[in-house]
């Protein structure tokens, strides 16, 4: 038997969530195990229940989808629902799995569901192992009117800006709304290392290490950009890797 693909629906109104249902009904590995009527209500659930999609309503009372997404500690896979397409390039630039128009057509749900399905290979594919399939963990930044889904591996650097936290990552840096403490608290500690007051580094992109004049460290990461380690600090990321 195909494990069901677990499915939150976050929508302000009653009807169109009613709407989500009858078009997922037709999908029978879909399960629906739970719905959220406002962005809150959407982070708890989704702390709750861990689903494998969200169906998220873009536009919604006391806190947009995107304005959700950003108080995660870790975004799951989304698919954007909405009445109004002036969302959907920002939608696009998220990277979202998809992004749906109200009136929802049942043929570009079944597109959608399949595109969900096809990154979740335990259930796209009949007869497969059961085994989970782990996804790298994401973060959704959201900075003024710009938005992203960043897997937690691609970013090198997190520096902290006053009560924000600057996220270095390709060829970008937006600002956080979340202090480095707040960060450092999810972060898993074997990846990311906490160098200083103001970074934590992810070790998988420090190139060069070397001592400096006050017994501390100077990481050098693949960018170039150099990280002060205190002496302090020095014997902790010895413990952790083999620089």
């Amino acid at each position: 038997m195909t494990p069901s693909m677990r499915v939150l629906l976050i929508d302000d109104e009653r009807l169109a969530r009613a709407e989500l249902r009858r078009l997922l009904a037709a999908h029978p590995h879909v399960e629906i195990v739970g719905e959220a009527a406002n962005a809150a209500e959407g982070v708890q659930q989704i702390a709750a229940l861990q689903p494998d999609l969200v169906l998220l309503d873009v536009q919604m009372p006391g806190g947009s989808g995107f304005d959700m997404l950003a108080a995660l500690d870790h975004a799951p896979q989304v698919i954007f629902t909405t009445a109004f397409d002036r969302y959907a390039l920002q939608a696009f630039e998220v990277n979202a799995l998809d992004y749906l128009q109200k009136p929802i057509q049942p043929t570009r749900m079944a597109a959608a569901l399949q595109r969900c399905a096809a990154r979740q290979p335990a259930i796209a594919a009949p007869g497969a192992s059961a085994t989970p399939v782990t996804t790298p963990p994401k973060l959704f930044i959201k900075d003024g009117e710009r938005c992203w889904f960043v897997a937690l591996d691609d970013i090198r650097l997190f520096e902290s800006d006053g009560n924000y936290t600057r996220t270095y990552f390709d060829t970008h840096r937006p600002l956080m709304l979340r202090s480095l403490s707040q960060l450092e608290e999810r972060l898993d500690p074997q990846r990311f290392f906490r160098a200083s007051r103001r970074h934590i580094v992810n070790l998988g992109f420090i190139e060069r290490v070397t001592a400096n004049e006050s017994g501390g460290l100077d990481l050098t990461l693949r960018d170039g950009m150099a990280i002060e380690v205190s002496r302090r600090r020095a014997a902790q990321f010895r413990s952790l890797t083999n620089f």
